[in-house]
């Protein structure tokens, strides 16, 4: 018998019904609903589920969307299907620091992060040959303040013909365009310390030092043309004291950013993740679904 895995995400105005519909169609499918999650966002009005639905029948895509359309129209639902078989495509940018990307093509080679990376951008050469070893196009795009809308121009190029479906900012650290932002919508994810706005500009685990912070930190969100205020999808603390050195800080910080980073990389692509104005709704992994989301 085959067998098909689906991911449906639905995002509406709150309203009574919705769900009885949705599992009353996939129950008439020969569907099994292996996981659901959902949420009323009292404060937005705003209806999100995410539902993990497996086609005993072998039902093709197109056919179970096809027959959603009544319920689509019926609730004004904004919907999308997702075959689990297929991988995210993702292209990766990087400047001079490291760890994020060193992090991210380990999991990613151990099938960790089950994504296809499509390529590497960076506005400098330093990990070229990292990159080049593992068989992924290394795209080396220098950005000056004179060149940078050519910059951005081939960066979007390169985008559009790699098929990539979301772009991460493994510590880029140049700030993208309003167009580009608009372009990609909730498909760019961004890393950085939780520092900020508190400690700008260089050296922000120098300043924490110097400040006696007792808890250090990172910060994955969506990028916006609003710098660093995008929608926040992962965070997490270390905790530090005075006995440590500001290299310390810079370690710690650093081990934070990468594991952050992958956690909302793995939120996006298993799409537990919903926007929500100005905020995210983001479904918890279910016992056991980090192997069975591993294998998808």
């Amino acid at each position: 018998m085959d067998v098909n895995n689906y991911i449906l995400t639905v995002s509406c105005q709150s309203t009574r019904g919705i769900v009885a519909a949705l599992s009353g169609y996939l129950a008439e499918k020969g569907c099994n609903l292996v996981d659901a999650s959902q949420f009323d966002a009292l404060d937005s009005g705003r209806f999100f589920m995410r539902i993990s639905i497996q086609s005993q029948q072998g039902l093709g895509r197109e056919a179970l969307l096809g027959g959603l359309q009544p319920i689509i129209e019926r609730f004004g639902l904004e919907v999308a299907l997702y075959d689990t078989a297929k991988r995210m495509k993702v292209m990766l940018m990087v400047s001079r620091f490291g760890h994020c990307l060193n992090d991210l093509l380990y999991r990613w080679r151990i099938g960790g992060l089950p994504i296809d990376i499509v390529g590497v951008v960076s506005n400098h050469l330093d990990y070229q040959k990292l990159v080049v070893n593992h068989d992924i196009p290394f795209h080396y795009i220098k950005v000056t303040k004179e060149n940078k809308p050519q910059a951005e121009a081939q960066l979007m190029d390169l985008a559009k013909q790699s098929g990539a479906e979301l772009i991460v900012l493994a510590r880029y650290m140049q700030v993208l365009s309003e167009d580009l932002c608009k372009a990609m919508s909730g498909r760019i994810i961004n890393i950085h310390h939780s520092f900020l706005p508190s400690f700008k500009g260089a050296n922000p685990y120098k300043q924490a030092y110097e400040r006696g912070v007792k808890l250090i930190g990172a910060t994955a969100h969506y990028v916006t043309d609003d710098l660093d205020e995008g929608p926040i999808i992962e965070q997490d603390t270390v905790r530090v004291t005075h006995a440590q050195s500001p290299e310390d800080y810079v370690s710690l910080g650093r081990d934070v950013e990468a594991q952050v980073l992958a956690r909302a990389i793995h939120a996006h692509i298993h799409h537990r993740t919903f926007i929500d104005g100005n905020r995210t709704v983001v479904f918890p992994a279910s016992p056991g679904s980090y192997a069975s989301e591993r294998m998808g």
